[in-house]
């Protein structure tokens, strides 16, 4: 006597044979007998096939909730071309039924018990790793007697899987106004993208990401309400933000085929670090650093392109009102920037347990700094082997980004000093944090600090006070080129920067920007256009033009959509 939980009856079977072949099975019930199938059996359960083959057997994994007497099963073997799925709890039954040949074959996966819940995130699994559209569930009508809580219940989760993406699976970027949902936070630039794609003329809706919320069951759940209700071309986010280390959003988006655009407009790789499960064929990544394409394909991503940064140029425009002479932002030369000492610090003490690692840090974070190459890893493996090989070995991937973070933000810190160090001469005006007071302390009162200001409020006031605006890049980035780059010239003022390989397809080097290449050069060029008011404003007044013409987050974001369309576009 087989003996079943709550008020599911238990019940013996009796196999019903002709001439040594199962026709049907006996269920013994406590109160009567039933048959398996009866007399139309082995149609009935054809019939569930060959309902399933004419419907869209291309796309769909076909369920079978119950084996039966097993013909289904047989029918879709002989002519369908893909694999079927057998959920079946009934041992019992099972031991009569299930022939040899059907429990060999390699193209049947069985499920033999657990949660409903589990069952069907089982069979998703499957789903994704048999690459078809849709799981299609073909209910035997007896089992669905035996247990309802079971079998019933996953048939009923199965077809609500399908009708959801039935509701998703609509043409991508069919109409011509684009419809993006934006993953929404209080985050660098995603301010600046909703005004673009608002100004392009783009419906967009703001999806709120919360850090405590990223990945957890509610997120889905409000996600996928937004998703069926807003039916978006595209998902796009900044960063990667809102998306799981694991990759269970990556997951989900690719199951319902919606596009996915992240823009990095950070180091990918520092973002992107160890995390796991992330390259999707309909994701698409973005970064403002050229150099970092081919890794990010490398990486297992499908789709990289290179999209470099912008401005805002409603916000970043010439001042309307006068400032007075003796305004406090007023100076011949300025920089605005932290001192990263902080930056440098906070991820030396997280490694406070490897000291070996971090013991000669700074000399390693400044032969970084004079490589050609943006990543610490390919640096650590190409000239100090034994430290990549101690790296590899940290015990958390935490740990691992923290060095790759502390080689960056003090070869960045380094680096940075000397660029300013060189503008002592001009006693120039630095905007940033306190640290820098510390960081020349050779240097007297030869120069002056401000504290921090605000981007969006006072950086477009600021930068045009300012005869010249001073620019270093990070060491993160040794190719590419960052905001200040395009924000300064959008305000009409003159901008002084370090040469970078992606500069020269921005300006047109000379008339639309000036360039140093070695930090020697600086103390030369500061002196020739503090004399050279005129050039000074000619090289501002082209600057600007380029801006306008091809550089604000208008011109990103079409590309960025357009990109989009032709990569996942459908009719």
């Amino acid at each position: 006597m087989r003996k079943r939980k709550g008020d599911v009856p238990a019940y013996t079977v009796e196999a019903v044979e002709e001439d040594g072949r199962l026709v049907d099975v006996r269920l013994v019930f406590q109160e009567g007998t039933r048959r398996l199938c009866g007399r139309g059996g082995p149609r009935l359960e054809q019939g569930l096939a060959e309902r399933f083959l004419a419907d869209d057997p291309e796309h769909g994994l076909p369920v079978l909730l119950g084996l039966g007497l097993g013909g289904g099963a047989a029918l879709l073997r002989r002519r369908h071309p893909g694999p079927i799925v057998v959920a079946d709890k009934e041992a019992a039954i099972l031991a009569l039924s299930k022939t040899p040949e059907l429990a060999a074959d390699p193209g049947v996966h069985w499920i033999a018990g657990g949660e409903p819940e589990e069952v069907v995130n089982a069979l998703a699994a499957l789903l994704e790793a048999g690459g078809r559209k849709r799981l299609v569930p073909l209910l035997h009508p007896v089992y669905a007697r035996l247990d309802p809580g079971w079998y019933r219940e996953i048939d009923a989760r199965l077809r609500a899987m399908a009708r959801f993406r039935d509701a998703v699976d609509y043409a991508k970027f069919a109409a011509p106004e684009p419809r993006v949902l934006l993953f929404d936070a209080p985050y660098f630039l995603t301010i600046e993208v909703k005004k673009a794609l608002a100004r392009l003329g783009a419906v967009v809706s703001a999806f709120p990401v919360k850090e405590e919320k990223r990945g957890t069951g509610r997120f889905v759940e409000d996600l996928l309400r937004e998703v069926l209700a807003f039916r978006p071309d595209c998902i796009l986010t900044i960063n990667h933000l809102g998306f799981d280390r694991e990759g269970a959003l990556t997951g989900l988006l690719e199951r319902l085929q919606l596009p996915l655009a992240s823009w990095f407009v950070d180091n990918p790789h520092l973002i992107l670090h160890d995390y796991e499960a992330l390259a999707s064929p309909w994701c698409k990544l973005f970064t403002w650093d050229a150099d970092t394409v081919p890794s990010l394909l490398a990486a297992g991503f499908a789709h990289a392109a290179h999209l470099p940064l912008g401005t805002d140029a409603e916000r970043f425009a010439p001042p309307a009102a006068s400032f007075p002479p003796d305004h406090p932002w007023r100076a011949d030369v300025s920089f605005v920037g932290a001192s990263m000492a902080s930056q440098a610090r906070n991820p030396f003490r997280a490694l406070a347990l490897w000291p070996d690692l971090t013991r000669n840090h700074g000399e390693i974070a400044g032969a970084f700094a004079a490589e050609d190459g943006s990543s610490v890893r390919e640096f650590l493996a190409r000239r100090r082997p034994e430290l990549y090989a101690a790296w590899k070995a940290l015990p958390t991937r935490e740990a691992r980004l923290d060095y790759e973070l502390l080689i960056t933000w003090e070869a960045t810190r380094r680096y940075r000093r000397g660029c300013v160090e060189k503008l002592m001469d001009f006693h120039p005006l630095i905007v940033g944090d306190a640290e820098w007071e510390n960081a020349f302390p050779d240097c007297g009162r030869r120069w002056r600090r401000l504290d921090e200001i605000g981007y969006y409020e006072d950086l477009p006031r600021f930068y045009p006070l300012s005869k010249i605006n001073f620019n270093c890049t990070s060491a993160q980035m040794k190719g590419a080129v960052n905001q200040r780059v395009f924000d300064v010239p959008a305000c009409g003022a003159f901008l002084l920067t370090d040469h970078r390989r992606q500069l020269d397809a921005l300006f047109e080097p000379g008339r639309e920007v000036v360039c140093w290449r070695r930090p020697e050069e600086i103390p030369e060029l500061v002196e020739r256009f503090l004399r050279d008011a005129a050039g000074r404003a000619a090289v501002a007044k082209a600057a600007r033009a380029r801006v306008l013409a091809e550089h604000t987050y208008e011109h990103r974001l079409k590309t960025l959509l357009a990109s989009m369309r032709e990569t996942f576009g459908r009719a």
